[in-house]
């Protein structure tokens, strides 16, 4: 998010990658020295989810995350499945928080209604008492380790995706071809560019962009579609959306002897004074081209043309140029330059579309993890646990503790729970001079 990264393509091949690090220079250098940018480069800083070390911290991370859920189990696994019926008398004391004692329920009807309230009951009697223990939500604690898991499935995808995974923006001028990923790969792909369309509406926004896209493996047509921003073509693992656009240009460049040096199209994919800019390096020559377009006031476009070649170094340690050629061209035209020994013929202007093709071997992954953290989040916050003891001595009293997590609103729970107990009283309870129907209810 600090450092702008080298974008996909540049790493298709040496020129690609030195074009994209000539770039960042451009952009780093002036405020951070040449020196400076070059360690950035070397420690991988500009491709940094490709580095060995994050790649390290990322293992770093999912290990220190497996090895406190690992902690965590025993607890949790104690807290569920270890139960205690029979509590301590002091356990029960009314002044204490959360805690209640009410007369004449009998030990079946209090039971009953743990039941109807989705609470599972157990029992156990000595020779003093009665005790029942209802738990609601036992085994949801232990959805904590759903949520974990899902944490770390994430960073596995994150690791597959980035090492396994491909995605790149790739500029196709119209009617031209080129390699998905780097030339060599096995089973490439390569994708064309048959029809570019950018209508406008009459304010002069453009209504819509799309691209006719044609892929092809070892020169088989394989999937053609249409494609939209929201509308992409998948295709053999690979999804190609349509992301941006931006004009081109048709030219030739013949040597003096009349051998064509390049012939096709020129993407200007940067902005140089708010106008279209492109460089391009002249096949078969140390001459590199600087293009500027200019469409401006609804004229017939413009086309400047400098030309340039390296010489030596600055002092600071980047490339010294020295201009060739200044010249401008319109379509159908030709510039000659006196100093160059070929020439440019400006066949057209028309444009290139950007497609972002990418393969992401971790989707998979992402969707587990995902399911498992909204299914621990979902259990954890929506089925909280609750418990209560009861306590039924022999002259018929009830004392009740409860325990819940934080997230039950224990005045709203507790309350009905109270409620439905003194409504299931024994009648010999209501009689004159009996003890109240809830005593010593602490502090919620």
């Amino acid at each position: 998010m600090t450092v702008r990264q080298l974008p996909g393509f540049a790493f298709r091949s040496q020129a690609d990658y030195a074009e994209q690090m000539a770039l960042l220079r451009e952009r780093y250098a002036p405020t951070l020295g040449r020196p400076v940018v070059d360690l950035m480069e070397r420690l991988g800083l500009f491709s940094l989810f490709d580095t060995w070390w994050f790649s390290a911290l990322l293992a770093l991370l999912v290990l220190s995350i497996v090895v406190c859920t690992l902690d965590r189990v025993p607890r949790l696994w104690r807290g569920a499945a270890e139960i205690r019926v029979v509590q301590p008398d002091l356990f029960y004391d009314p002044a204490l928080p959360q805690r209640a004692a009410i007369d004449g329920v009998g030990a079946e009807a209090a039971a009953a209604v743990l039941r109807r309230r989705r609470f599972g009951v157990r029992r156990a009697e000595t020779a003093d008492a009665v005790y029942l223990y209802g738990d609601r939500n036992r085994w949801m604690r232990l959805a904590t380790l759903l949520t974990h898991v899902g944490l770390v499935l994430f960073l596995v995808a994150a690791a597959v995706t980035g090492r396994l995974g491909f995605q790149a923006g790739i500029l196709i001028p119209q009617g031209e071809a080129v390699p998905v990923e780097r030339l060599g790969t096995v089973g490439n792909l390569v994708v064309k560019n048959e029809g570019f369309a950018a209508p406008l509406l009459p304010d002069g926004r453009f209504a819509d962009f799309s691209t006719d896209l044609a892929v092809y493996r070892d020169g088989s047509l394989i999937a053609r579609k249409t494609i939209r921003v929201n509308d992409p073509l998948a295709v053999d693992g690979y999804t190609f959306h349509q992301n941006f656009f931006g004009p081109a240009v048709a030219a030739t460049i013949r040597a003096t002897d009349g051998s064509v040096l390049w012939d096709g199209w020129i993407p200007l994919d940067a902005v140089s004074a708010d106008r279209p800019y492109g460089r391009f390096a002249v096949p078969g020559r140390d001459v590199g081209l600087e293009l500027l377009l200019d469409r401006s006031g609804g004229a017939t476009p413009l086309l400047a043309v400098i030309g340039s070649r390296a010489n030596g170094t600055e002092a600071d340690g980047t490339p010294r140029y020295d201009a060739l050629f200044v010249g401008g061209i319109g379509p159908g035209g030709t510039l000659a330059p006196p100093t160059a020994d070929f020439s440019i013929s400006l066949r057209e202007v028309g444009a290139y579309t950007g497609i972002v093709a990418s393969r992401d071997p971790g989707e998979g992954i992402v969707w587990l993890a995902f399911g498992f953290l909204i299914a621990g989040l979902v259990l954890t916050f929506y089925f909280p646990r609750r418990r209560v003891w009861v306590r039924i001595d022999r002259s018929g009293e009830l004392r009740l503790a409860w325990i819940s997590d934080r997230y039950v609103s224990v005045r709203r729970e507790l309350g009905g729970l109270l409620a439905d107990l003194v409504a299931v009283r024994a009648p010999a309870a209501e009689a004159p001079g009996a003890v109240p129907p809830v005593a010593g209810l602490g502090a919620p």
